[in-house]
Formats: C-alpha cells, sequence, structure tokens
C-alpha cells in the first residue's frame, strides 16, 4: 500500500508542476482535467502526509524509548508511542478506504423516478412524501431538483415524478436509495382508522451524457400525442406530449411536462440516455452479485430495503440493520445520518472483499 500511495503523492506533486507551465495554462481543455485530476488526488496525499508524520513521530518516540534512562522520560515516549500507534491504525484504514476503486459515475447528476406501487391512492400520497424528502434533502446540499416528468393524483399524491437533481456528488449521496420503500400508517382515505401497508419504488440513476450511451436514431420509434392531466391550456390543445421506444431494448419513455414537444423530446431522450445507462449497470452488478452477497450499493430494484412505520415514529433499513427513531425529520429531508450508514456498510463490504 505505501509504495502505491508514494506513487500517487509523485503523481501529484508532477501535476503541481506542469499547472505552473505556460504551456498547459494555454492549453484549457488539458490544464482543466489535469486540475480536476489534482483536486481527486488531494485528499488522499493530504492524509498520506499526515500518516508519514504520525510513522516519524513514533519512530522518534521508539529512539527515546531506547536511549533515554530516565524513567519518566520512557514512559512518556511509550505513552505517545501508543497514541500514535492507534492514530496510525486508524489512518491506515481512512487511506485504505480511499484507494478503493471510485465509482465512475458518483460525481454525476441524478435521475430520480419515484413510482406508487401497491397501495392505491396511500401509495401515491407515499409517493408524493418521498419525492418532497429527495427535494428537501437536495436543497440541504445546495443541489438543484427539476421535474422531468410527473402523473399527479387529485389528493396531491403521484402515481409517478421523474425529476432531475444536480448537483457534485449527487450521485454517491443518493445511490443506495433505490429499492422498494415500504410504509406503515393509517391512510387520510381510511375512515376506520386500520393501518395499512403501501409500497412505493424509487430508481437512482446516473445522468448520462451522450458519449456514456449512443442512441442510434434508428433504433428509436417515436409518438406525439395530446398532453393530458396538468398542464394549463396547453393539455389537449397541442400534440406536444412525446413517448420515445427504445426498439432493442424495449424501453419506453414518456414526457408531457412541458408545452413544447421538442422540450419534451429532449428530457424523454436524457431520461431514455440514463435508463439504458443504467441497464449496462445492473447486468455489470448481476454478475458481481454472484461473487458478492451482502453488497448495499445499488443492488436489486425489487429488494425491499426500507419501512417507514408511522405509528412507532421509525424508519428501519433492512439492509444494514438500522433504525431511526426520528421519522418525522427523515421524512423532512434529514436523511444523512442513514446515507453515511448506508456509504460506511458499502465501504466495509468492498475492505472486505480486498482482504478476501
Amino acid at each position: 500500500m505505501f509504495d502505491k500511495l508514494q506513487g500517487i503523492e509523485d503523481k501529484y506533486n508532477e501535476i503541481t508542476q506542469e499547472l505552473s507551465n505556460p504551456e498547459v495554462i494555454a492549453d484549457q481543455e488539458r490544464f482543466q482535467r489535469l486540475a480536476k485530476t489534482h483536486s481527486d488526488l488531494s485528499e488522499i496525499v493530504a492524509k498520506f502526509g499526515e500518516y508519514k508524520q504520525v510513522q516519524q513521530g513514533i519512530a522518534e518516540a521508539e529512539e527515546i524509548m531506547a536511549t533515554e534512562t530516565d524513567p519518566e522520560f520512557r514512559a512518556i515516549a511509550e505513552q505517545e508511542k501508543a497514541e500514535l500507534t492507534e492514530k496510525l491504525e486508524q489512518l491506515e484504514r481512512q487511506l485504505q478506504i480511499l484507494l478503493l476503486p471510485k465509482d465512475p459515475n458518483d460525481e454525476k447528476n441524478v435521475i430520480l423516478e419515484i413510482r406508487a406501487g401497491a397501495g392505491g391512492e396511500e401509495a401515491a400520497l407515499f409517493a408524493g412524501d418521498l419525492f418532497r424528502m429527495y427535494s428537501r434533502f437536495a436543497e440541504s446540499q445546495g443541489w438543484k431538483i427539476e421535474i422531468m416528468d410527473a402523473n399527479p393524483t387529485e389528493l396531491g399524491g403521484f402515481k409517478e415524478v421523474i425529476a432531475m437533481i444536480k448537483g457534485k456528488g449527487a450521485y454517491s449521496r443518493l445511490k443506495y436509495e433505490s429499492g422498494v420503500h415500504r410504509v406503515q400508517r393509517i391512510p387520510t382515505t381510511e375512515s376506520g382508522g386500520r393501518i395499512h401497508t403501501s409500497t412505493v419504488t424509487v430508481a437512482v440513476l446516473p445522468e448520462a451524457e451522450e458519449v456514456d450511451v449512443e442512441i442510434n436514431p434508428n433504433d428509436l420509434r417515436i409518438d406525439v400525442y395530446r398532453s393530458s392531466g396538468h398542464g394549463g391550456q396547453s393539455v389537449n390543445t397541442t400534440d406536444s406530449a412525446v413517448r420515445i421506444t427504445h426498439l432493442p431494448s424495449g424501453l419506453v419513455v414518456t414526457c408531457q411536462d412541458e408545452k413544447s414537444q421538442l422540450k419534451n423530446k429532449e428530457k424523454a431522450l436524457r431520461i431514455l440516455r440514463a435508463r439504458l445507462l443504467d441497464l449496462a449497470i445492473q447486468q455489470q452488478q448481476a454478475e458481481l452479485a454472484a461473487n458478492r452477497k451482502g453488497q448495499v450499493g445499488t443492488g436489486d430494484r425489487s429488494e425491499r430495503i426500507r419501512t417507514y412505520n408511522f405509528p412507532q415514529g421509525r424508519v428501519t433499513d433492512h439492509r444494514i440493520g438500522l433504525t431511526i427513531y426520528q421519522l418525522e425529520n427523515f421524512l423532512n429531508g434529514e436523511i444523512g445520518e442513514m446515507i453515511n450508514a448506508l456509504a460506511t456498510a458499502d465501504q466495509a463490504e468492498k475492505l472486505k472483499d480486498l482482504e478476501t
């Protein structure tokens, strides 16, 4: 590990020199590429510098222990060595995590898809609750959220809502949210006061650029039709809604949120690209899952990952067994604790894989 870290530090120093080269500065494309690599390496280089300082401190404490005759000085050196050794172990683990292969999609924007499952209108209302939860979390992170398409219900829920979340590291934080979310509560539509169980499916897809997914126009069937539902005066008056069918995969994307047919087509293509990229990711993960059973990441989308129990005021993530008894705050967007725990569990699994 030390040799690998030294190699990274050498590369970092080399890039630092390159960034001050007038020829590199003049070539903005190269400069920006090197600046990004420099930024990506900065955290691990700083941590490695701290690691080497602690190593040096341990060596100095050992030298005092070996040469010092005063028992009091020896005892101080022994205590310092013990403290530094513990710190070195912590830094070593942190460096191991930083050396884990990065998900190439981590820095991408997110296309968030939320769909009501079993439970009728109550499922649609909970889909609305989840959309508000993710929207508030996004706002707390300084991210922007834009609705791409939506199918609202009369009571204020959603049969389906698709949104783009734009912000640095959005996918790295939200990728663990994909799966089936279950809610247990007394519906507002239920007069008898009985607790119902409903489900909502969440899919978190990394936004795909054209270079990530190449779409052959001949593989697309594009239909236009009159929009329905919300949309104001344009509803049922113009053929602005767009349905795109990707013939090789059978994927179908519809978009009617904009009054402009062109804008709806553009949004539908962005969603299609994200779904095609996600399809490729899912195929890769299916192969990995055969070797790694305990993965936390963006696993099976049909898996029930979380239960929101209103009578007990708790939310439980079934993948890591974590229960938080602050359901109201959680649904108001305070989901950072859960996301951090999921990321830590995922890192632990990956470290375990490296050790076996």
